[in-house]
């Protein structure tokens, strides 16, 4: 299920994090192999979806971001079955569970803010047992290190990823992808 995920960030591990379809049309045309969609409406999302399916990119849906949806798990299944993003990001716990158990890929958000969230979030990774995770900031190469020794999941960093010596830290520090919004970033 993930395996194209790992494989394409194998070849790039910049993820494009799209909050507009302005960015939309230019993740588009980057060598980004990887979108993560942070934005749009139940009735965009098909769309959207199908733009970037065509250029031959994978499509991750911030369930949470999804105006008309983000707490619906009836949504989510129609969203599985009709839209066909790659899968889902969330913080939220039911809607990774609900995925999980209609086959989605799910990659669990997780906010690092201080050291109680660091040990409260990687319980949660172990007890959610996400395909992925994403920390934020991905800006901090020796959480991003624990996080992959603790959970012993893929990590992908991102939040406030602005320098070629992020995307560098991030990497070296174990992480399979990074996503950022800053368009420079996406073509390193």
């Amino acid at each position: 299920m993930g395996d194209n995920l790992y494989t394409r960030l194998q070849e790039n591990p910049i993820i494009a994090a799209i909050k507009s379809e302005e960015k939309l049309e230019r993740a588009l045309i980057s060598p980004c192999e990887v979108i993560f969609l942070l934005h749009g409406n139940i009735f965009t999302l098909k769309d959207e979806i199908y733009k970037i399916k065509e250029k031959g990119k994978l499509v991750y849906v911030h369930a949470d971001l999804l105006e008309g949806s983000s707490k619906d798990t009836v949504a989510l299944q129609h969203i599985a079955d009709n839209i066909k993003p790659d899968g889902i990001i969330s913080t939220k716990t039911n809607l990774l569970k609900r995925a999980k158990d209609i086959g989605m890929f799910t990659i669990q958000r997780v906010f690092l803010l201080d050291s109680l969230s660091l040990v409260t979030g990687t319980k949660s990774i172990k007890s959610i047992n996400a395909n992925a995770v994403e920390i934020l900031p991905g800006i901090m190469p020796s959480i991003t290190e624990k996080m992959v020794k603790k959970t012993g999941k893929s990590v992908i960093t991102g939040g406030l990823v602005s320098e070629k010596s992020h995307v560098i830290n991030s990497i070296n520090a174990g992480a399979v992808g990074i996503s950022t919004s800053e368009e420079k970033i996406w073509y390193l």
